[in-house]
Order: C-alpha cells, then structure tokens, then sequence
C-alpha cells in the first residue's frame, strides 16, 4: 500500500494490541478512505495484524483495486455483509475478538453481525481512527491550504460583487459558481449568506432577503480539494459602518485575537474556547455566544479535535483548528469571523485562511 496509508494502519495495529483483538471492522466512509484511499460510496474494511481487505460490491471492484491495491479485494455479492460474515471470517482465519466503529453500526446492524457470528466477541471502539486523523500529514497540509487558498479567492470576490439589493440566495450563487470555476471539486457545505437580523442565526440559509446599507452580512463558506475542506468566514457591511457594528465587530475580532495568540497543543479545547470566549463575556455579550470556538477540518468540515465549552480532549500538535468566536443579537444581526489555524507546541504553527478581515465594503453611485 502507498507509503502513507500503510503508516495509517500500522497506527491502527498498535491500537489493536493494546486492545488484543485480532481484527477491526471499519465502516466509517472518511475513515475507510483516510486508511485505504478509496474513495467510493461503499466498502468496509477488515485489518488484522496480518493483513488487510477491501469489501465492496460490483460498482466499486475496478476502482477499489485501483486505489487500495494492496488491500485485498474481497467480493460482495449482492447481499447483506452479515450473510456473507460467516464464510469471510472463516477466510481471514476465524478470528474471536473482532473491534468495530460503535459510534458508526446502527443497533440493527450490530445484532446481524452477532448473530451471524455468535461466537465472536465484538469489542466496540470510538474514535480510533478519528484521533489518528486529527493530526494532519504533510499532503494532507497541502490540500487543506489548496482548498484555504481558494475560499479566499472566493470571499475576495465576493467583496467585489456585493451590491444592496442583492439577495442572500443570489450572494450565495455567486460564491458557488466562483468557488466551482476556480479549482474547488465542490463546495465544502451549502455557502452561508446572513443577512440583517438573519446574521442573528449562526446556520441561517439564504433566501430572499435583500442585502442593504448599513447592516451586518455573514458569508461561511468553503471548498473542496482532493476530499479535503476549507471553512471560512467573513462579516461585511454596505456603504457604512454604524458605531454598534463596529464595537461587536472589533470584540469579536479581538475575541478571535486572543485565541489565535494564545492556544498551544496539549491544550484542553475548553481552554482555548475560554480565550475567546473571556473576551466577549468581559464586553457583556456573555449569551450572545452560543456555539464553541472551533473544530477540525479534514477529510470531512467537522471532525477531532474539538474546541468548545465541554471539550475536555487536548488539542494535539499538527491539529487543524477552525476559530470562529461569534455575537448573534435578536432582532439585529451577528458577527462571526472564522479562520483556520494549525496548531503548534508553542502556539500557531500557520493561518491558512487570509482573506481580508475589512468589514466595509464600499457602494460607489
């Protein structure tokens, strides 16, 4: 297997001696790509210590045996995984204590393999594979700042396009067809465009509410490269900048200041929450924040690690790192102004978002 996925499940191995099971079951779609590089829409994974398979059905042979080659291909016929476990165990040696994605198997699907199985011990595990994905290789860097590198581009146009009387949905269009033409595979989730008191909503989806002078619009978007997501997100406002935006707008961005400057690895993600968070609870917005700061991004826009009021994990070095303090007020409006970061021993290694954090965009006519 390529140098990287087989030092991916190597790590994977050792977890399994810890543990004395003598195989993992895994069925987790990202997961199964982070380990394998297949990338299709239907396949489980067997590793034991030994040895490791790919099981999928017809539409995937060709492109499993492409991208896994040195996974072993196992068949599946068009049947349930649990008819076919008897004989697929007693291929790969009958093993006893088999561990499996308890976070990821339906109750449904855990019953059939017992079932099937019943005399296997089956050892439910969580985050195994997460935790390995929290810390980001060097390719994997370079297609998370591919994927920062073109949000920018996208907000940066953005900044040009914005008009009052433009929708949000009609904003958000824009960012899209931009993003897709400018080297994004995809849009990394459905672009965010918040509008007036619809910035008050930290999930708000575009509609037809038409931007306007004077009040606050929040875009959050990112692209996809490579499987790989950026997240990014901006707060502008048209033609003029009215003394209550720019004080929520300055605390949120000192907010986000004081995370940045201040987090380390090793870090509990409660503790670099309470960076920023200490910043707008000082300025007495403390229930205007609603949300945690940040969360990573890779192979999927929300993943480990974590950085949020009850995040009680350390944040491991090599992490990357969303931080997105945010005020949100009925009635008015919000602010939110996210990057990402990568997270180092001894603070910050790299930004890798740098679109402009000038709130005001000009209306000329």
């Amino acid at each position: 297997m390529a140098a990287v996925h087989r030092q991916r499940v190597k790590a994977v191995r050792r977890l399994m001696a810890e543990k004395k099971v003598e195989a993992f079951l895994v069925t987790y779609l990202p997961n199964v790509r982070y380990l394998s590089g297949f990338t299709g829409s239907a396949a489980i994974l067997c590793i034991t210590p030994r040895g490791a398979w790919i099981l999928t059905d017809f539409r995937y042979w060709e492109q499993a045996a492409r991208q896994a080659p040195d996974f072993t291909l196992y068949r599946l016929p068009s049947r349930r995984f649990s008819e076919i476990l008897p004989e697929f165990l007693k291929k790969i040696g009958s093993p006893q204590r088999i561990a499996f994605e308890s976070a990821r198997v339906t109750v449904d699907q855990w019953k059939s393999w017992k079932k099937a199985a019943p005399k296997v011990r089956w050892i439910p595990t969580r985050d195994w594979v997460e935790s390995l994905r929290a810390v980001k290789d060097e390719e994997e860097l370079a297609r998370i700042r591919e994927a920062a590198r073109i949000a920018d581009a996208t907000i940066a146009y953005l900044r040009r396009r914005l008009r009052p009387g433009m929708t949000e949905r009609e904003a958000a269009w824009l960012a899209e067809q931009y993003l897709r033409t400018h080297g994004g595979e995809d849009v990394a989730f459905d672009i965010l465009v918040a509008s007036g008191p619809n910035a008050a909503m930290a999930h708000h989806h575009p509609g037809d509410r038409p931007l306007k002078v004077g009040e606050p619009i929040v875009v959050d978007l990112g692209a996809r490269v490579d499987g790989y997501h950026s997240d990014l997100t901006r707060t502008f406002i048209l033609g003029r900048m009215p003394r209550r935006f720019r004080e929520i707008y300055d605390i949120v961005l000192r907010a986000q200041e004081a995370a940045i400057r201040h987090m380390r690895a090793g870090m509990p993600g409660k503790e670099i929450d309470a960076l920023a968070r200490a910043v707008i609870e000082e300025a007495g917005y403390k229930d205007a924040f609603g949300h945690g700061l940040g969360h990573g991004v890779g192979l999927e826009i929300h993943e480990k690690p974590s950085a949020g009021p009850i995040a009680e994990d350390p944040v491991p070095a090599g992490a990357v790192l969303t931080v997105e303090p945010g005020i949100y007020l009925s009635g008015w409006g919000g602010v939110r102004i996210e990057d990402m970061v990568v997270v180092g021993e001894d603070g910050v290694r790299e930004i890798l978002t740098h679109a402009s954090r000038d709130p005001l965009i000009p209306v000329r006519g």
